[in-house]
């Protein structure tokens, strides 16, 4: 006989399925919409260059209006949250355990204190700087981990207030516009200096915020400082999941509340990353599988940033002034330094 948790069990997917199905034609204008937003920054930056989150948040914005009010809001909400997180969710495809631990302890010393250290920095300019610790944590990740990627997957977790969206959005243009200046600057660093290969893999592959910037940059030089790049970037991304789950852990100590005093549980997404790194490890996804994975999973990151563009004003973010922008800009040549100085002085070896 069934206890009445099993029967529960049996019929939330059941429950779920229903709720998914009741919601389909609420949600469906705003999704389209913001899929629409989608195609159009994309098809701007093949076409034209440039980064595609950034475009799609700028032209987001230019459609604010949509999210105040009518048969659009639900679906741009929908977007924005539980497509956000299973784009986040399919992350995983691209990383494998040996990915990781193929360079040796050298870059995996460098993205564990560039991840750490930058973050804790973060968290004391925006003390300094007299912001709130929230944007500290939020930019201090985006620029230690994975960028815009990092912004969503850290603020889906983070306590909701007035201002959690605006500062997500201000993080994502942020981090982007920064990202985008490196992949042109940063390379002509690695000349001036005269990086091996190698060296110059690790180095942008360990500053550059964005995985796709981090492809471009170290490609731009050669195909080993690419693929080495590329592998440090996919490490740094890796790093993700741990720094998801003490800002779980963080949260959830410091909020008293009755229901955040229970039992802390990880979000569905971070799991689902986990499996997806592990089985993605044994080899049994396919390429073609795993390449549609992540083409989904990037489509769904620039349908949720439209979303996140449109429930974000001009207005909104003027008001913010400059400092959550200086504080990028400080994290981001903290890490600069950081990652420079691990290779110029052979604090690790390459």
């Amino acid at each position: 006989m069934f206890t009445e948790r099993g029967k529960r069990a049996m019929r939330s997917p059941i429950t779920f399925s229903r709720a998914v199905a009741d919601r389909f034609p609420q949600v469906m204008p705003g999704v389209l919409i913001c899929i629409t937003v989608a195609l159009a920054a994309t098809f701007i930056a093949d076409h034209y260059g440039g980064p595609t989150l950034l475009y799609a948040l700028l032209f987001g914005m230019a459609l604010h209006f949509l999210s105040e009010e009518g048969r659009s809001v639900a679906g741009i909400e929908f977007a924005a949250r539980p497509i956000l997180r299973f784009g986040v969710a399919l992350l995983g495809v691209r990383i494998t355990v040996e990915q990781v631990t193929s360079l040796g302890s050298g870059p995996i010393v460098i993205v564990v204190a560039g991840v750490v250290l930058t973050i804790l920095m973060g968290v004391l300019l925006a003390r300094l700087m007299g912001l709130h610790r929230e944007i500290g944590l939020l930019t201090g990740g985006a620029v230690a981990i994975c960028g815009a990627s990092a912004a969503l997957a850290l603020s889906a977790v983070m306590p909701k207030n007035d201002n959690s969206e605006r500062n997500t959005i201000l993080t994502v243009v942020g981090v982007t516009t920064l990202s985008t200046a490196a992949m042109v600057i940063y390379p002509l660093i690695t000349s001036v200096l005269s990086f091996t290969d190698q060296q110059a893999g690790v180095f942008l592959g360990g500053t550059i915020h964005d995985v796709a910037q981090v492809v471009g940059a170290g490609y731009m030089i050669s195909e080993e400082a690419g693929d080495v790049s590329t592998f440090v970037k996919l490490m740094r991304v890796a790093m993700l999941v741990p720094v998801v789950i003490c800002f779980i852990l963080l949260f959830r100590k410091s909020e008293r509340s009755e229901v955040q005093s229970r039992t802390p549980k990880l979000p569905g997404f971070l799991v689902a990353f986990v499996l997806l790194v592990i089985i993605n490890s044994l080899g049994v996804i396919p390429a073609s599988v795993g390449d549609s994975m992540t083409d989904l999973s990037r489509w769904c990151l620039v349908t949720a940033i439209a979303a996140l563009g449109i429930k974000t004003s001009f207005q909104k973010l003027a008001v913010v002034g400059w400092k959550p922008v200086i504080l990028m800009l400080a994290e981001t040549l903290f890490l600069l330094g950081l990652v420079l100085a691990f290779i110029l002085f052979g604090v690790v070896s390459l």
